[in-house]
């Protein structure tokens, strides 16, 4: 059996996607993994899997500066009910934890939504294991992906 990190590299290949693995020690917090890499938050991207009423499953690609704005998801996916799924429901629809997700060599291909944000972007993903970030051109693996891209995040709420 593949590590994440092997499926996603062999599915990014099969893609003709170039992609740069970072390891990196775990961090407790997006923000504290943009410190470690360098880069600000905008440029890590959450793959959230997002649960449909039919109980099937999306991805919704999310700067994380930014969260999912839930009206404009349903209204670009055009549902009247998503929810986020528990932990253990997402690594079986994905076959990852979360805070490795990808839709990159992910154990069902689900369909990829992504905000406009990362457009014309470097951004860091989830690698598919713990201790990793993934680097990749946004544009290319939104194309890669078939991505439905649109506005579909707002401002992180106050904490």
């Amino acid at each position: 059996m593949q590590s994440g990190r092997e499926r996603v590299a062999a599915d990014a290949a099969a893609r003709g996607l170039e992609v740069e693995f970072i390891e990196r020690m775990r961090a407790n917090s997006l923000e504290e993994a943009a410190e470690i890499l360098g880069i600000t938050p905008a440029d890590i991207v959450k793959s959230l899997v997002v649960k449909r009423s039919d109980g099937t499953f999306l991805f919704a690609l999310i700067p994380g500066d930014r969260q999912i704005s839930w009206p404009k998801l349903r209204a670009v996916v055009g549902v009247n009910k998503l929810q986020l799924p528990a932990p253990e429901l997402a690594l079986e629809a994905t076959g990852y934890e979360r805070g490795t997700i990808t839709p990159l060599g992910s154990t069902t291909a689900w369909p990829v939504f992504a905000d406009a944000g990362m457009v014309g972007r470097r951004v860091s993903m989830g690698a598919g294991e713990h201790g990793y970030s993934l680097f990749v051109e946004a544009d290319a693996v939104l194309a890669s992906l078939d991505a439905t891209v649109a506005d579909i995040s707002e401002p992180l709420a106050a904490r």
